[in-house]
């Protein structure tokens, strides 16, 4: 019988059992899949974007299939970091997996509250911050398009809590090398790379913007080559692990993200059509090493031969 290759990795000082992590605002809260996965397999899940106080999120429509992809404005609709602790975590907590909370706001002070708060809460792994929102304090700039707010508000969390901060960054920057490295100048421990690209569509029967709030941002399989690209200038320029995101529908897809450098990879879109999909990207992943005689998933990651 052949070994059963090592999937295990270390993720900014956090051990998953495999690199597979469910991505944000595509698993919900892990309880609206549980019926149809086991979630005690996935590496970790990342839980949708919490904010300091609930949002009702856009008017719809806020999604659309594109060509090999996916439009959304669903404008970051969350119960609140209150009632995520109250009602969420006690779910969370038995999941038997790693619990990452997404933490978003529109000024530096909404992060520190939602972070301070998840803090003095249990079983949490770390924190995945999203920066590509509006610093409204800022005349509407995004912090994840400035390398000084990228840091400033990176180094801003870190100081406010004893876990791991993931900074999420934004694919819609000149240089993501460059945001990269002011997150990790702020003492990121982790990247993930990278949000969805700004995008639109137009009905040509009633000519309207197919999304209510005229853009969204586009994911799966149409952006991989793009945000591909990104990891790999990203995890050659950084010390910090960096975690692929971007239209993984199958295990060769992770497989890239590895060679490009990556070191953990995270399943969004997928999930909408397929519940399962990151199961079967870690089964299949499994599989792929089987197949190649590697002993470990570490074995891949940045090995794209020249």
């Amino acid at each position: 019988m052949s070994q059963v290759p090592d999937l295990t990795v270390e993720l900014a000082g956090i051990r998953l059992s495999n690199p597979v992590i469910a991505a944000s605002g595509t698993f919900g809260y892990g309880e609206e899949f549980e019926r149809f996965a086991d979630l005690r397999r996935i590496g970790g899940i990342c839980v949708k974007g919490t904010s300091a106080r609930p949002i009702d999120g856009n008017l719809p429509p806020r999604l659309y299939p594109t060509a090999s992809g996916m439009l959304n404005s669903i404008g970051l609709e969350n119960v609140g970091v209150d009632a995520f602790i109250r009602d969420k975590m006690p779910f969370l907590r038995k999941a038997g997996c790693a619990i990452f909370v997404n933490v978003f706001g529109f000024t530096e002070d909404d992060y520190v509250e939602v972070v301070e708060k998840l803090n003095a809460c249990d079983d949490i792994a770390g924190y995945e911050l999203n920066i590509s929102c509006p610093n409204t304090k800022h005349g509407g700039m995004i912090f994840g398009q400035n390398a000084g707010s990228t840091e400033h508000l990176t180094r801003l969390v870190k100081e406010r809590t004893g876990r791991p901060i993931i900074v999420k960054l934004s694919p819609n920057v000149t240089d993501i090398v460059e945001l990269a490295r002011a997150a990790e100048d702020g003492g990121a421990d982790a990247l993930t790379v990278a949000n969805t690209f700004l995008a639109m569509a137009i009905d040509t029967d009633t000519f309207k913007p197919r999304m209510h709030t005229i853009t969204g941002g586009l994911s799966g399989p149409a952006i991989r080559p793009i945000t591909l690209r990104m990891a790999h200038q990203c995890a050659h320029a950084v010390k910090i692990p960096v975690i692929g995101l971007g239209g993984i529908t199958r295990a060769e897809d992770a497989v890239e993200y590895f060679l490009a450098g990556a070191s953990a990879v995270q399943v969004g879109t997928a999930s909408f059509y397929d519940p399962r999909a990151p199961l079967r990207v870690l089964d299949d992943l499994e599989k792929f090493l089987k197949r190649r005689g590697l002993s470990s998933i570490r074995t891949l990651v940045g090995q794209m031969k020249q």
